[in-house]
Order: C-alpha cells, then sequence, then structure tokens
C-alpha cells in the first residue's frame, strides 16, 4: 500500500491561493447510468460513479443530500462525480474492466478570476450540474497547430493568446491528461500528454498504471445551474485551470479537477488493448460529469475558511470525516433495468450497453461503421516520449512542459520561488551524465533562501512564464512540508509583447496519492 505523500500548494503573484484535495476511496458503483446526458434512461456506456449513495437514473438534489452516505472522506458533500470506465480487450474479444486503484480524488482550486481578483471564488449553486469533455471526440485539433505530430509538447501558455489557441474547444481538449506512472522516475506533468498512449508503451513505461485527469470549466455566466447540453453554462479561463474568464462568464467558480489511477500493469504482457467504456481506445473522448450536492453556503464557508497551504481535507475545520472503510462501504442501489447487466470482471465480447469501437476522426455519432472494429481508421498518434513533470512537481495553471533533469527523488519535495528579472536568469544547470553537456555561464542572481534545518538541497531550476522568470530552489525531507515563497520585486526594462498574466503556479506531487 502507498502511502500519501503528495503535497499541493499554489501562489499567485506571490500570494498564496488556496485548494484542497477531496478523496474519494470508494466507489459507490460501476453502471451505464448518466443522469445529466439520459436521464431516467441506461446510459450509452457505463461510468465509473463516486459520491452519494442518492445517484441514480434521474436524482433530484434532494435525492443525493438527503442520501445515506457517500463513497468520499467529507461526510456533508453529498455530490456526485462520474467518467467512463476503463477496460482491457483480450486478444480473443472479451473484455475485461481494469482496476480503479484508490478510488477517485476531485481537487478544488480556488484561484480568482485573473482579470477580476478582488470578487473572489462562489461556491457552487444547489444542484450545480455540468460536463467537461466530449464523448463523441475521436480527435485531437488545435487551432492554428500544424501537422498531427503528437509528440510535440504544448506551447507555452504565455503564446497561446497569440497563436489563436484559446478558443473553448481548444482548451477542452487540453484539459484532459494521461499521466504515466513509474514511482521509480520523477513524476510527469499534469495534462502532459492528451491521449491514452498504446498498449506497448504503457507496459513499458507506465509500470504502476495509468492517471486519467480532466479539468472542469470554472468560469460561470452567475445565471444558469444547467443548460441544455449541459456546457453553454460555464467555460475554461483562458489557460485552462486559471487566467482570465470569458466577458459572458464573469463567475469564477472552483476549479475542480478529476484523477483516476487505473492498474494497466495487471496486463502487462499479454495481448490486447485499453479502451475507454464509450469505445475509445485513444482517449479524445474522455469526459466527466458533476452534480453539485454541497450545501451551497457551507461549501461557502469552506472556500472562505479552508486556505490551509498544505491541500490537505484533514486541515480545513469545517469538514466532517469518515474512514476509508466507511467510505468504500457506501453504494448506491442500481435500478433494476440494469442490476443484471455485468459490467466488473470479465464481461464477455463487447462492452457494457454493446459499444463499438471507434477510431475516427470523424466524431462517435450515429450507427457505428462497418469498419469500426478495424483499425485501418485509428488516427495515427506518435506517442509521447516519457519525460518527467518541471522539477518534479506539477505546475497546474502552468506548461507542464518536461523537465531538466531524470533524477528520480524518492520523497516530496519543498520549494521556494524567487521571482527575478528575466535579464539575470542564468541557464538551468544541466544534470550530471557520462557525457556532460557544457555549463553555461550564469548570470548575476538573487541569493537563494537558507536551507532549513532537517532539509538537504537537491537541485536548482529555472521556468518562464510569459514576462516572468522563476527560480525554483528545490529540497528534500521525509515528511509533509510547506511552500515558502519570497518574492523579489525589480525592475523590468524591457518590453514584452504579451501582458502579464496573474498566473497560478501550483507545486504538486504526484508521487503516489493514498491508496494509489
Amino acid at each position: 500500500m502507498r502511502t500519501d505523500r503528495s503535497l499541493v500548494t499554489l501562489a499567485l503573484l506571490g500570494k498564496a491561493i488556496a485548494f484542497w484535495r477531496l478523496e474519494c476511496r470508494g466507489q459507490a458503483g460501476m453502471s451505464r447510468i448518466d443522469p445529466l446526458v439520459t436521464p431516467g434512461a441506461p446510459s450509452f456506456h457505463a461510468h465509473a460513479i463516486h459520491g452519494s449513495s442518492g445517484f441514480g437514473l434521474n436524482p433530484s438534489y434532494e435525492d443525493l443530500v438527503n442520501a445515506d452516505c457517500t463513497s468520499c472522506a467529507v461526510t456533508q458533500d453529498k455530490s456526485a462525480y462520474w467518467a467512463p470506465a476503463l477496460y482491457f480487450k483480450h486478444a480473443d474479444g472479451e473484455y475485461e474492466l481494469v482496476e480503479q486503484v484508490g478510488g477517485m480524488l476531485a481537487y478544488y482550486f480556488l484561484a480568482a478570476d485573473a482579470q477580476n481578483p478582488e470578487v473572489g471564488v462562489k461556491a457552487f449553486p444547489n444542484n450545480f450540474r455540468m460536463i467537461a469533455g466530449d464523448t463523441t471526440r475521436r480527435n485531437y485539433t488545435i487551432s492554428g497547430k500544424t501537422g498531427t505530430n503528437y509528440m510535440d509538447p504544448d506551447p507555452e501558455k504565455s503564446v497561446w493568446a497569440s497563436m489563436g489557441q484559446t478558443k473553448q474547444s481548444d482548451l477542452a481538449q487540453r484539459a484532459i491528461g494521461f499521466n504515466c506512472l513509474h514511482y521509480g522516475k520523477d513524476a510527469e506533468g499534469a495534462l502532459y500528454r492528451h491521449y491514452l498512449p498504446d498498449k506497448g508503451y504503457l507496459d513499458a513505461n507506465c509500470i504502476d498504471g495509468i492517471r486519467i485527469e480532466i479539468m472542469f470549466p470554472s468560469c460561470w455566466d452567475g445565471k444558469n445551474t444547467q443548460s441544455a447540453d449541459h456546457m453553454s453554462h460555464v467555460a475554461y479561463p483562458d489557460l485552462v485551470m486559471n487566467g482570465d474568464c470569458p466577458p459572458d462568464f464573469p463567475v469564477k467558480l472552483p476549479g475542480l479537477f478529476f484523477e483516476t489511477i487505473w492498474n494497466t500493469p495487471a496486463f502487462s504482457g499479454k495481448a490486447g488493448e485499453f479502451v475507454l467504456s464509450n469505445g475509445d481506445v485513444q482517449g479524445f473522448g474522455y469526459h466527466a460529469d458533476f452534480i453539485s450536492g454541497w450545501p451551497e453556503e457551507l461549501l461557502q464557508d469552506a472556500i472562505n475558511t479552508c486556505t490551509n497551504l498544505s491541500g490537505r481535507q484533514e486541515d480545513c475545520p469545517i469538514f466532517n470525516l469518515q474512514s476509508e472503510a466507511d467510505q468504500r462501504k457506501c453504494k448506491f442501489k442500481v435500478p433494476e433495468v440494469l442490476a443484471r447487466e455485468k459490467t466488473e470482471g470479465r464481461i464477455g465480447m463487447s462492452l457494457p450497453g454493446g459499444v463499438a469501437i471507434r477510431y475516427g476522426p470523424e466524431p462517435a455519432v450515429g450507427p457505428a461503421p462497418a469498419a469500426s472494429e478495424s483499425h485501418t481508421t485509428h488516427v495515427a498518434v506518435p506517442t509521447v516520449t516519457y519525460k518527467p513533470g518541471a522539477s518534479s512537481v506539477i505546475l497546474p495553471g502552468g506548461v507542464f512542459k518536461e523537465g531538466t533533469t531524470t533524477v528520480p527523488a524518492p520523497e516530496p519535495s519543498k520549494a521556494s520561488i524567487l521571482k527575478v528579472d528575466p535579464s539575470s536568469a542564468p541557464a538551468p544547470e544541466p544534470t550530471p551524465e557520462p557525457a556532460p553537456e557544457p555549463t553555461p555561464t550564469p548570470a548575476p542572481a538573487p541569493v537563494d533562501p537558507p536551507v532549513p534545518e532537517g532539509y538537504q538541497l537537491v537541485r536548482t531550476d529555472w521556468h518562464t512564464n510569459g514576462n516572468v522568470v522563476s527560480k525554483v530552489v528545490v529540497i528534500e525531507t521525509l515528511e509533509y512540508v510547506t511552500l515558502a515563497t519570497a518574492t523579489e520585486t525589480v525592475t523590468v526594462t524591457a518590453t514584452f509583447g504579451d501582458k502579464a498574466r496573474r498566473e497560478v503556479q501550483h507545486l504538486h506531487r504526484h508521487r503516489g496519492h493514498g491508496m494509489h
């Protein structure tokens, strides 16, 4: 069992930003239910469902909040969280459910609208509902992107606007991630890879599984708790996790981020392929759904009060927490129409609901074409090489680009960030290798903060975001630590084309979350 050693801290222009990580270690059920898309009837594909035992084919807000239990740790949260399950198709055509490891984690990021930070973050209204992602998508199309080389990482977020890549359709595609887990290496950055790697790559590189991630829109029109398509009443800020909200969506909600880990190593060496329950083998159609079962006033109190920089739900005095064992006991009653449908273990020669594999690039709508089970229509996607996240931490709201080192750091890290004049920033110091690259002569830089007792210096890295260059000093300890942030005010004389953004730097160490 892997213990919880993750550390998440946010900083916005030197000011700490609150968040918490909600653990949903229990799975309330696995069934073909989606009350947003197909209310009152079975859904088209199976979902892994977490949260309130009041979930069902068409639950009301009262059904959720008055339920007996939740499969999440915070007992006052009777929300419903669900997303497609992952299956393995054996060489003989039989499907088998992939085990979900450690339940689901839901991050609540409390970054305000960068244009209007004084407005703050508003709680989800009672019965608020929304969807992230598009189950019919079977390709990856970013505005202004030439070619189909998916090996190219996302460009720096500071240039997305100038490249014309801040349309909602662009942001939604970049809000999905498939994180290759190898706990013997530095963690990959969140949302680094926007599709599910093929089995050969997973077997060779992702020896601890795959973590599937999705970010929900967090800008709201301020009027509607839902919309006909369950998406039109919300929008992404222009940097996906933070940034500027569109003018028609002036209210900032908590930034909801789901992550689930699947035990793909259990199928290592076996012939076959992994496929999401919606018939998607590449992940472009990954999506997730949410119905708020929080009491609005309590959630607003939590937003205003739960500001401990640890991000641990235990550090919020408002939350009533239950044990992991109690979370796992909580189940919703599967409707009779679906009670006999097999969704777990080896389930037979088709996905639940008879869903066919659809490769695209056309959307997966209407009857499946005769060639839907043939790889001849497969969208060619080169596999992104395994690369660690920047400084062995995740920067939601940042670029999630590859780091400058592959040296593993076996325990959580503590980082101190100093803002410096871009003209004085030295190039990254290369990690020693058998044939080391020449080390550039660094320009003068501010003196690093002292290393506290009980820690040791691991390395320093430099990251550029627009016209701000940040120096990250990483030190190690074996215990949970907090983020010490110091800001040096400098005068920048250079002229920059892009306006400076108030961008969240979210330092998040994915070294095995709880049961993950």
